[in-house]
Formats: structure tokens, sequence, C-alpha cells
């Protein structure tokens, strides 16, 4: 079966996920993709709210940030930095138009569209300032935002992680130009594995290298020390990649925490209930997120034109789907998981 090519909407990509996807993963897929909650349970949006994580079913400034980072992260390539940011700020203007307005996803824009601005113009960022900026200007054109509640857990979130979370902000703080000012270099597999050019490029991709007594690089090694070394490579990469989870990891956790700082007296304000188990799901799950959001664009974007061309991606984005599901409904079932007030 496939749809008649025309304009897609919103509504549109939502149909393709849910004949590629069978529930509760469709639903979760579209909520994650395009903030549409109408084909949730109730047991999953429950469980959604016992453990802090509702927010991923809703559009926010992550949605600008992926947005923002994959379409500057392809055109890099092609044009220079100040002409892929501002086709980037076209992009957003026009995520904004498709997914509709909403005060979270316009504060993340004005933000975004700033930090862009800042690198059109070669000036640096202010995430703190272009934070100010977004809201007062927000509140001046539609003072009836302030009483919002998705503005005001959107506006003190990133205020939180702001001044206190991670740089790397992958809550949807601010959009991360940073990569458009470093001049990433692509790893070579054929020099990595030459002898003798590995640790070269290690460092070329921003990489650390291990000391060179460990791998042996004097030039005058021994053959047993040359026949070892392949063994000495493979286990400076695995050590690098948990030292890596270890700090995606421990970022995530401080993201969270940070972005709590400021909503938490509101959430308890409004719902009398805060959620315990909230930093171990969000960090649990947080890694998915970015993937699943990518991969539910794709999937509707291909199973508009062909439904047999977006069902490959969904099998693929079933995994982490589930895994998702599976650690939400788990957290979900530890005792005092959500406490009321």
């Amino acid at each position: 079966m496939t749809i008649p090519l025309s304009f897609p909407t919103i509504a549109t990509f939502t149909s393709v996920i849910n004949q590629l996807l069978p529930e509760p993963h469709a639903g979760l897929l579209a909520g994650i993709s395009f903030g549409t909650k109408a084909t949730l349970s109730k047991v999953l949006v429950n469980d959604l709210i016992k453990t802090g994580t509702l927010h991923i079913v809703a559009l926010s400034g992550m949605n600008i940030t992926i947005v923002s980072s994959v379409v500057s992260l392809t055109l890099l390539r092609l044009v220079s930095r100040r002409i892929t940011s501002l086709l980037t700020i076209g992009m957003i203007i026009g995520f904004i138009w498709f997914v509709g307005i909403s005060p979270s996803v316009i504060r993340a824009a004005i933000m975004g569209i700033l930090s862009l601005l800042a690198v059109i113009f070669g000036r640096q960022s202010w995430p703190l300032f272009a934070w100010i900026l977004a809201v007062s200007s927000m509140l001046l054109l539609n003072p009836q935002w302030i009483g919002d509640l998705s503005f005001q857990l959107s506006a003190l979130a990133t205020l939180g992680i702001i001044l206190f979370g991670s740089s790397l902000n992958r809550g949807g703080a601010e959009v991360d130009v940073t990569f458009m000012e470093a001049s990433a270099k692509p790893l070579s597999l054929k020099s990595f594995f030459s002898i003798g050019n590995w640790r070269g490029a290690l460092q070329n991709a921003h990489l650390p290298a291990p000391p060179l007594k460990a791998i042996g690089e004097n030039q005058g090694a021994s053959a047993k020390n040359a026949s070892s070394e392949p063994k000495q490579v493979l286990a400076f990469i695995l050590s690098s990649g948990l030292a890596s989870l270890k700090n995606l990891l421990a970022d995530d956790l401080r993201v969270t925490l940070a972005a709590q700082v400021f909503t938490i007296p509101i959430i308890l304000l409004n719902f009398h209930r805060i959620s315990l188990v909230s930093p171990l799901s969000n960090v649990a799950i947080g890694w998915t997120i970015g993937p699943l959001t990518i991969a539910g664009w794709v999937v509707a974007a291909l199973g508009t034109i062909w439904l047999p061309l977006g069902q490959v991606v969904a099998w693929m984005a079933w995994v982490p789907l589930q895994y998702l599901l599976t650690v939400v409904a788990w957290t979900a079932k530890i005792p005092f998981a959500s406490v009321g007030f």
C-alpha cells in the first residue's frame, strides 16, 4: 500500500508510523519525533509520569537541536560555516512552521537562531544572554505565556542546564554550534591500522592517544613488541570506549539534575508529585532519544513515498524502542518511584 503523494503533514507521518510499527512502539516513536500523544496508552503515559520521562514525547528544544545538528553536519561538508548557519536558520523556521507554534519550541528556536547568527557574524555565543533575550522577547509578545506550564518548565529547565549543566547541553538548552568551529578530520582506517601511523590517525581524529612507551613506537622495537602492538591497540580502543561511555553517562546525569533544579518546585506546585527515579530513568534512556527522533523522521519520510522503504528503518528502530519501553516499565515499578505531596 502506498500513500498518495501530497504535501505531508504530521497526521500523514503519524499514520505511516502506525502502519509500520505495532503499539506501543508506534505511538512512542510518533511522540518522540513529532510530539503526538494521541495513540499513547494510559498505562504508558502513567509510567512516563512516574519516571519523570514524559518530556520525551513532547516537542522541545531537543527537536530543534537535532534538526540544527543534522542539517549543519550535512552542509558543512559542502559549503562554508556562514552559509551553513544561514541555511540551518531557514530549516529551524521551516520546522516550526511544520510542527506548529508552541512556547518550548519557540524558545529553543530563538536561542538556536541567536547562536547561529553569532557564527555568521563571527561573534561568541553567550547561552545565558540568549536565554534572557528569548524569554523576555516571548513574554513581551505574549505575556500570557508566563502562565503556560510548558513554557515555565522549558524555560526553567534550560536555565538550570545553562547554569549548572554540561557544556554539551543535550537537553536542548541551545543549539550546540561548537562543531562548526572545529576542524574535524575523519579517521582513516587504513592509516589507523598501518604500523607506525595509527597514533597520528588518532590525533587527527581528535582522540586521545596512549603514551609512546605503551605502544612501542621506537624504531628499534623488537619483533615481539611489534607483534603485540595490535593487542595493545585493541586494549586502548576498549579502554577509551569505556571511558567515553562513563563520561557520557556522567554528563547525562549532570544535565538531568541541572534541568530539575528550577523545575521541581513548579512540578510540585502543579502536580503535587515528584519522581524519585527520574535521574536513573533519564540517564538510562537519554542516549536513545536523538537516534530515535531521526529514525522517526526517516521512517515517516520514506514510508510516505513507499511504505516498504520505511519498513526497514522501522524494524531497526523497534530495538531501541523496546529497550526504552522496558526501562520505563521497570523503573516505574521501583518502590516509591513517584511520591505524592
